[in-house]
């Protein structure tokens, strides 16, 4: 079993930055694919980013060149770091962890607001 705990989220205001993180507890950090996914008030949750265990990374559109997904197997964490946030980045974020069985945590918002 595979537990995730999301933090970092806040309220911040457009074009701040804020880094979220995802601690991993149970089982082996390392062979899982590691995401992050969002979901706004009304609307399906997305995929943000994901970061394979070779290291490939794959973003959304919408948050590339903005956002970064990091991982760091030695510390059962993966991160996304968030810059030039905008109001339609508010969300609350979740992070994945998938090796063909998914598992989620219990989310973190993230409110961009003047």
């Amino acid at each position: 079993q595979l537990q995730l705990v999301e933090s970092g989220g806040d309220l911040v205001q457009p074009g701040g930055s804020l880094r979220l993180s995802c601690l991993a507890s149970g089982t082996v950090f390392s062979s899982y694919t590691m995401g992050w996914y969002r979901q706004a008030p009304g609307k399906q949750r997305e995929l943000v980013a994901h970061i394979t265990t070779g290291g490939r990374i794959n973003y959304a559109n919408s948050v590339k060149g903005r956002f970064t997904i990091s991982r760091d197997n030695a510390k059962n964490t993966v991160y996304l770091q968030m810059n030039s946030l905008k109001p339609e980045d508010t969300a609350v974020y979740y992070c994945n962890a998938n090796r063909g069985l998914n598992y989620w945590g219990q989310g973190t918002q993230v409110t961009v607001s003047s």
